[in-house]
């Protein structure tokens, strides 16, 4: 049984601050005093028995207790408020929340979008929110309750810890140049060419740029000054196809530029398997039948283009 003297302005102040990392931050989120969010996350420690953050001179982090407390109550919460809005809903809309990362958003969420909507009923009136962006930022959203699921690359990343992930596929990350580029065709292409061009690649604490940290170690390179840094896949096939610029690419995003002959991969590969992309789940959240069936879809899309999970 919940201890009676834990409240619900106990764990909303806890999620903020764990959010903001900062007891200033999440005081002016929550429109009251730094020593009123102060004394209602000591009030919670207390009832513990236990510290859930540890302080520095650079803010708050959650130690152990906390990351177990956040693991639950931020699925709670969520649930809680999807009650809530749930008494209030009277025309019965719905949405599903989803997370994506870079590695899916050109053909296997778009597909398996389109086919998930397209099944009608029960699935007609339920709406889908996509948020993109690092998967640090996704996995944390997916923890506090904040998304259904996570889709993409990210096996590497530190913050799946005990969410549940589902493998689908490998996929690599590509050296890719437009058709023309001095670089093209070229074989064997010793490294150190590499270093007289611009790049675009994934922007630093991400788990894609950790294998291209990964692969100038390898090769002893150093990254050119003249780079672009960015997660969004327009941008970076706009700025390459009109540059010479060298594109560290998930394969998904320039799988038909590749066929098309707009893009060409360098002769070095970047890595040989690639890594894991897969469905990130919540395991505290009992999932929907909206989540259970666009997993399916997820599957069954990934099957279809020839990425299926080996077996066994």
């Amino acid at each position: 049984m919940l201890n009676a003297r834990i409240k619900l302005r106990h764990l909303q102040a806890f999620l903020e601050v764990a959010r903001q990392r900062s007891f200033a931050r999440a005081a002016e989120r929550l429109a009251i005093t730094q020593p009123g969010i102060s004394k209602t996350i000591r009030e919670l420690e207390e009832t513990l028995g236990t510290s859930l953050f540890d302080r520095t001179p650079k803010g708050v982090a959650l130690n152990q207790a906390g990351l177990t407390l956040l693991r639950h109550a931020g699925p709670a919460l969520r649930a809680l408020e999807e009650g809530v809005q749930a008494i209030g809903d009277t025309d019965g809309v719905r949405q599903l929340r989803v997370g994506a990362l870079s590695t899916v958003e050109s053909r296997l969420l778009p597909d398996a979008l389109r086919g998930w909507h397209a099944e009608g009923p029960p699935h007609a009136d339920v709406g889908v929110s996509v948020v993109t962006g690092p998967s640090a930022f996704l996995l944390s959203r997916l923890r506090r309750g904040e998304l259904d699921l996570v889709v993409g690359r990210m096996t590497e990343a530190r913050e799946i810890q005990d969410l549940a992930f589902e493998h689908l596929y490998y996929e690599r990350l590509l050296l890719v140049v437009h058709a023309g580029h001095p670089l093209a065709g070229m074989s064997p292409l010793p490294p150190e060419a590499l270093s007289a061009y611009p790049w675009v690649l994934p922007p630093p604490r991400t788990t894609l740029r950790q294998q291209v940290d990964s692969f100038c170690v390898r090769y002893s390179l150093a990254l050119p000054a003249r780079r672009l840094e960015t997660l969004s896949l327009p941008l970076s096939r706009g700025y390459t196809l009109g540059s010479e610029a060298i594109w560290v690419a998930p394969e998904e995003a320039v799988a038909e530029s590749l066929v098309a002959g707009e893009l060409r991969e360098l002769s070095l590969s970047l890595e040989q398997q690639g890594g894991s992309v897969g469905i990130c789940t919540n395991a505290t959240l009992q999932p929907s039948l909206a989540l259970e069936a666009f997993c399916e879809r997820l599957r069954e899309v990934a099957s279809r283009l020839g990425r299926s999970a080996p077996s066994p």
